[in-house]
C-alpha cells in the first residue's frame, strides 16, 4: 500500500524524537521513499547519520550543508505525497499555527502542497496551556491532520496527556491516509496468473511457458490503487511485490477452477490471465512410465472452462475480464471469445515471435476489447506499464476515476 509513496518527515527538538528511527524503518520496509528532515535542536536527540542510513536517503537539518550547498525546500515541498511533523514540539506549533518561518523545516512546510499530518509531544502542562489547544485547533482547521497525543509518564516524570502516538500508531495512521485517497478502497479483486502443470506421472507433466508475470502486475496495480486482492498463482519463481496481495498457489487447472470460482463469488472484479491447460491426462501413471517403447500414445480430455463457469454465474456488478493469446486473426477470436464467454472486457495479445512478446519476457502488446466493442490499442510496453493500461482502462469502463 505504501510502496514508492514518498513521505517527508520533519523531527523537532523533543525527546520523543528517539523514536522516529523505528517509524522510518516501519515506513521503508514497505517500500514506502521516506525523507528526513532535522531542525537544529533535535540532533541533541536523534543523529542525522542514524536517520540517513535508515531512510537511505540524506538528511537535512539547514538551507546550507557542509560544504555551503544549498538545500532547497520547495524541491522537498514537491516531492512529498505526504508531510509528517513528529515529534511536533510546543514551539514549532506555534510557527505553524502563525506562519513563523526561520529554519528550513518551516520553509518547507510553508512551502508544501501536500497533506501534513502533525503528532504533538510535550510536557503535561504544556499541552494542556491555552495557547497550545488554540494553536492545535487553527492548524486543524487549515487542513493538517493531527494525530493525537496519548496519555502515559512524561519526560517530565509526570503522568498525562503529552506523550507523542507511539511509532505504529503513526504509522497505521499514514497507512489508512493512503488507503482512504484510493480510488479502489472496498473493492475486492480476484486474479488469477501462471501456468497449470497436469500430469502424466510422477515425474512429467503436461505445461506452457507462461510465467505468469503479466497477472502478478496486474495484481500489483490492482493493490497500489487500494484494492483487497486475492491472487490464484499457478507454479511460478516469481511472486507480487505488493504484501498486502494475498496468494493461494495452485499446480493444475482442476485446483485453479475450485479457487478461483469460489473466490470470485464475492469479487468485485475478476481479472483471469492465467494461461490454463485446455487439456490434461486422461489416466495419470502411478509410476514413472518407462521409456521401453518407440512410441508413447497419452489420451488426454479436456480441462473445465474457468471463464465459461464464471461469465455463466458473475453477479451483476461483477466486471469479468478475460486474456485471449492467439497466434492468428488475434482480435477476431478475441472478440468471440469475448461473446462467448460472457466477459465485460478482453485482453488480446499475439504469440507471434514478431510482435516482440513471448512468454517469459518483461514486455506486453495487448489490444483491450470491451463488451461495447469499444477498442484500445496499446504500444510495446513493460508488462508493469501494461497492466498499469489494463487497469485504468477497467477504471473508465466501471465508472471509476483513476
Amino acid at each position: 500500500m505504501l510502496q514508492n509513496k514518498n513521505i517527508l518527515i520533519g523531527v523537532t527538538a523533543g525527546i520523543a524524537a528517539y523514536k522516529i528511527p523505528l517509524l522510518v524503518r516501519l515506513l521503508v520496509k514497505e517500500n514506502a521513499k521516506v525523507k528526513v528532515i532535522l531542525t537544529k535542536d533535535a540532533m541533541q536527540f536523534v543523529t542525522p547519520q542514524t536517520l540517513s542510513v535508515l531512510s537511505k536517503n540524506e538528511v537535512i537539518v539547514d538551507f546550507f550543508d557542509e560544504k555551503n550547498n544549498w538545500n532547497n525546500h520547495v524541491q522537498y515541498a514537491e516531492w512529498a505525497d505526504l508531510m509528517v511533523v513528529a515529534p511536533l514540539t510546543a514551539n514549532t506549533l506555534a510557527k505553524m499555527a502563525n506562519g513563523v518561518c526561520d529554519n528550513l523545516l518551516m520553509a518547507t512546510y510553508l512551502s508544501t502542497k501536500c497533506p501534513v499530518m502533525i503528532a504533538p509531544a510535550m510536557d503535561l502542562d504544556m499541552y494542556q496551556h491555552a495557547t497550545t489547544k488554540e494553536n492545535l485547533k487553527k492548524v486543524e482547521t487549515i487542513g493538517n491532520k493531527i494525530i493525537p497525543a496519548e496519555s502515559g509518564e512524561l519526560a517530565s516524570g509526570l503522568i498525562g496527556e503529552g506523550r507523542m502516538a507511539e511509532p505504529e500508531t503513526i504509522y497505521n495512521a499514514i497507512e489508512k491516509f493512503f488507503e482512504v485517497a484510493l480510488p479502489l478502497t472496498g473493492k475486492t479483486a480476484v486474479v488469477n496468473a501462471g501456468p497449470t502443470f497436469e500430469a502424466i506421472d510422477p515425474v512429467r507433466y503436461i505445461g506452457n511457458r507462461s510465467s505468469g508475470k503479466m497477472g502478478i502486475c496486474i495484481a500489483d496495480r490492482l493493490a497500489e490503487l487500494g484494492a483487497k486482492v486475492i491472487l490464484i498463482l499457478g507454479p511460478t519463481h516469481i511472486k507480487p511485490q505488493q504484501k498486502s496481495v494475498k496468494v493461494i498457489d495452485v499446480n493444475t487447472a482442476e485446483e485453479m477452477f475450485v479457487q478461483t470460482t469460489t473466490e470470485a463469488k464475492q469479487a468485485d472484479i475478476v481479472v483471469c490471465s492465467a494461461a490454463v491447460a485446455d487439456y490434461k491426462a486422461k489416466h495419470v501413471s502411478d509410476s514413472k512410465i518407462k521409456k521401453d517403447k518407440s512410441e508413447l500414445n497419452i489420451e488426454l480430455e479436456k480441462t473445465k472452462d474457468i471463464l465459461a463457469e464464471l461469465g455463466n454465474t458473475k453477479p451483476a456488478k461483477q466486471c469479468l475480464v478475460g486474456f485471449a493469446l492467439e497466434t492468428d486473426n488475434v482480435e477476431e477470436y478475441a472478440k468471440q471469445k469475448l461473446t462467448q464467454k460472457k466477459l465485460d472486457m478482453i485482453v488480446a495479445n499475439s504469440a507471434r515471435h514478431a510482435y516482440g512478446v513471448v512468454f517469459g519476457s518483461d514486455s506486453n502488446q495487448v489490444t483491450i476489447i470491451d463488451k461495447n466493442n469499444n477498442l484500445s490499442k496499446f504500444e510495446l510496453l513493460s508488462k508493469e506499464d501494461t497492466a498499469k493500461k489494463i487497469i485504468s482502462t477497467l477504471m473508465n469502463y466501471i465508472g471509476i476515476k483513476a
